[in-house]
């Protein structure tokens, strides 16, 4: 340790997404590489002497005690614990975060050091791991509501990477066994299947902490969903959700010194007759055992919705990933004029 395998990978993935803004000290680690990395990591972010580096990751991040402010951060994951390097600016952003933090006043405004807060889990507080739909994101839930947290990392490949990475490292750690299971007679084993409500696909890593995914009721109650949104919808069970992406709308800000753009997240979902945008919470579903009522908003929040009928045109940038692509319909008054008509000549 570290091997030159590892070098390779952390300097490989050590990249900020374009899209989002970062601080100074943010920007700073993103400019290390190979050794200089790992030796930053001991040096200033690892509690353990004899920890090792293993996966380095660029993501977003959802805190569960402030669900609106999404904040990139710096996502390094140890045989200890994850450790999160976060944007500075994440702590001016929201007043309900200086009991969170409980960050004293600092007098390092005009310093030259840039510092980041860092938030850790240690992997022995770790309790069950959420894998989002499609792999777009996925919640770390610790042991209090200061320790769940979202990662938008809005690429399948990265969220597969990590939770290979974290299952690799939750091998290492030597806790006591789960207790043997209790033997169920016939009638308690099919009874509780009743419910009408499948339970969510769940891995029990030899660790004891869970791994949880969606299962395919989770795609059919979002099809429904999107169902209800649809107006005048001849037949529900033919509506099939052809694409779940995270992605973020962009609203050009003018008036300010120069033009700039404000990304909002959004959930597009694609069906063959229908685009939608969707505010979604990615942090509070499903609920954590402590939690003690539900949620104030909905998992799904409709945000806009297109058909795709009246799609005029899709104007594609030229830039790399991510990639800016913009819609262009084409809104009549009365949007149902020629469906009938449609539907008797043409039959089904």
């Amino acid at each position: 340790y570290p091997s030159e395998f590892l070098l390779q990978k952390i300097t490989e993935d050590n990249q900020i997404p374009l899209h989002l803004p970062v601080s100074v000290s943010l920007q700073y680690v993103a400019g290390l590489q190979g050794n200089a990395l790992v030796e930053f990591f001991h040096g200033n972010i690892a509690e353990v002497e004899n920890e090792e580096l293993r996966h380095l990751m660029w993501s977003s991040v959802l805190f569960y005690k402030t669900p609106s402010v999404e904040v990139m951060a710096c996502v390094l994951l140890s045989t200890k614990a994850i450790y999160f390097l976060l944007d500075d600016s994440f702590i001016h952003a929201d007043e309900h975060q200086s009991d969170f933090w409980n960050k004293e006043n600092s007098s390092c405004e005009n310093s030259p050091f840039h510092l980041s807060c860092c938030f850790v889990l240690k992997l022995n507080d770790l309790q069950s791991v959420n894998v989002g739909l499609f792999d777009q994101y996925f919640r770390i839930t610790g042991h209090s509501a200061d320790h769940i947290l979202t990662c938008l990392t809005r690429d399948s490949y990265s969220t597969h990477t990590f939770i290979q990475q974290l299952m690799a490292v939750l091998s290492l750690l030597a806790r006591t066994p789960s207790p043997e299971p209790v033997d169920k007679d016939f009638y308690s084993e099919f009874g509780s299947k009743n419910t009408g409500k499948m339970e969510n696909y769940e891995l029990i890593h030899s660790s004891r902490v869970k791994f949880i995914y969606p299962n395919e009721e989770e795609i059919g109650d979002l099809a429904f969903l999107v169902a209800e949104k649809m107006d005048g919808l001849p037949n529900h069970q033919s509506l099939n959700i052809l694409l779940y992406v995270l992605a973020f709308q962009v609203n050009h800000v003018e008036g300010s010194a120069q033009d700039t753009n404000s990304l909002q997240p959004k959930t597009l979902i694609l069906t063959s007759s229908d685009l939608f945008l969707f505010d979604e919470d990615y942090i509070s579903y499903p609920l954590p055992e402590f939690a003690k009522e539900p949620p104030k908003r909905d998992k799904y929040q409709l945000a806009d919705g297109r058909r795709i009928r009246d799609l005029d045109r899709v104007l594609m940038g030229y830039q790399t990933y991510p990639q800016a692509l913009t819609f262009v319909f084409d809104d009549v008054q009365n949007q149902d004029l020629m469906q009938n008509l449609t539907l008797d000549h043409f039959g089904e």
